[in-house]
């Protein structure tokens, strides 16, 4: 039996920052990991899919070159081994680097292997037994893949294996109309493959308002991706080399396909029964406001809470608890204004709530759009996709939500993010001056025209 002060399961993005910082207190600290430190996003997400993003962009800015007067002789070809490799080295550099640092501290045991629960403060890892009156649960998720008849039977893509591909499908299905499902839909279109995607419900991105998901598809629509929604029926079977898929009655041969319907988290073989710890139907692990779970001295942290599934929500569980465990504050889940971006391009930026949600709150609001063709850096980018749209409360004059939809969304909703976080009245920040030439410099615009809604 080895002890410890902490055993940490997952190295994601809250579990390994939080054992160092336990390492750097002279607390002796065990971190296992099944496969690779860093988890989804270093490794299958957030830094392998955007590398490919920017060679999408690049490709895509590299055809319609001639619309800014810059001639690029011939066609533009794609080499997706080098694309593929080139995202594989961001990957492998983050991941060196993780465990550059990580092996090289005080206090730290880095083990390789699955561990499971013995009971609540013992686990088996490797052949060995590991004890400590803290553990912390960081293992991520995978992704879901639904019963569709026929799937099984077919050789298909997830959104981990699909970074693997060295060649352009020559016509990729997505089943999935939601985040990641559209990065690739969108990114595979630019590399030059016909690209179909495939949706249940009526609207892609459906947690979005109605304009969102519409705008959204009239980006995908413009660079040739075909869209179905409202599909009821779905089933797969092999023609030969490619996959034969029904879609309501109606039949397309595709050489690829796609499963990218949500995902799941990786807690159905950690032992949970054993330790008595609680998940939800789901499998995510039941967390209170402090991700503490129903057994005391057990955490869970990132997408395996099912509280947040971004790099972002699982770097600022660590925050929370090392706050509250370290230093002693207070900090809760509950507290945390959810914000994200879907990295098409444009990008959509989004925090707080819809209009959808605002007006089913019944809360008295205010609403303002603003295309993007009527912002002068996107005319002068070429670049006019998309609109703008915030959403107040028009009695304590609070920032509810915002959604910009648009070129550099994902950064101009910063500005936002940070007002909404400081409880900034919006009247404040439309005083503001903001630089000119920029995307950002029309929040004050755009909250100057905050107006209530018509029902």
């Amino acid at each position: 039996m080895s002890e410890f002060d902490a055993i940490f399961i997952g190295a994601g993005q809250a579990g390994p920052f939080l054992a160092a910082r336990m390492a750097s207190l002279g607390r002796k600290v065990a971190l296992i990991e099944r496969k690779y430190l860093g988890g989804t996003c270093v490794n299958a997400g957030c830094m392998p899919t955007k590398t490919l993003v920017a060679s999408a962009r690049t490709a895509h800015v590299a055809r319609h070159a001639g619309k800014y007067g810059i001639v690029v002789p011939g066609d533009v070809r794609i080499d997706m081994t080098m694309v593929r490799d080139r995202a594989h080295a961001v990957t492998m550099n983050a991941r060196s680097g993780l465990e550059t640092w990580l092996g090289g501290l005080d206090n730290m045991s880095i083990i390789y292997g699955h561990a499971r629960f013995e009971d609540a403060r013992t686990v088996a890892v490797n052949g060995e037994r590991l004890t400590a009156p803290q553990i912390f649960i960081n293992v991520g998720a995978r992704p879901s893949i639904p019963c569709y008849p026929g799937l099984n039977d077919i050789t298909y893509l997830t959104s981990t294996t699909i970074l693997q591909l060295d060649t352009v499908p020559r016509h990729l299905v997505v089943i999935g109309g939601s985040y990641i499902g559209l990065e690739f839909a969108q990114m595979y279109r630019r590399f030059g493959a016909e690209v179909t995607v495939v949706e249940r419900g009526s609207h892609l991105a459906s947690r979005e308002d109605e304009d969102i998901s519409e705008a959204i598809a009239d980006i995908m629509r413009s660079e040739g991706v075909a869209i179905q929604t409202d599909v009821k029926a779905l089933s797969f079977s092999t023609s030969g080399d490619e996959v034969s898929i029904s879609i309501n009655g109606d039949t397309i041969l595709a050489s690829h396909v796609l499963v990218a319907t949500g995902r799941r988290p990786n807690t159905d073989d950690l032992g949970l029964e054993t330790a008595g710890v609680k998940t939800d139907e789901k499998g995510f692990i039941i967390v209170d406001d402090h991700l503490s779970t129903n057994i005391a001295g057990i955490w869970a942290l990132g997408d395996c809470n099912g509280r947040g599934a971004f790099t972002h929500t699982s770097y600022n569980d660590f925050e929370i608890v090392a706050a509250n465990l370290l230093d002693g504050a207070n900090r809760k889940v509950s507290a945390r204004i959810p914000a994200y971006a879907l990295y098409i391009d444009p990008p959509l930026g989004r925090v707080g709530m819809t209009e959808r949600q605002a007006r089913a709150s019944g809360l008295p609001i205010l609403v303002s759009t603003r295309p993007m063709s009527r912002v002068g850096r996107a005319v002068e980018k070429g670049e006019t996709q998309g609109f703008m749209k915030i959403v107040a409360d028009a009695n304590t004059k609070q920032i509810l939500g915002a959604a910009i939809l648009g070129i550099e969304g994902d950064e101009v909703i910063h500005g936002i993010i940070d007002a909404m976080n400081a409880q900034t009245p919006y009247a404040e920040l439309q005083w503001s001056v903001p630089i000119h030439p920029t995307v950002s410099e029309l929040l004050p615009t755009l909250i100057g025209d905050l107006k209530p809604i018509i029902s």
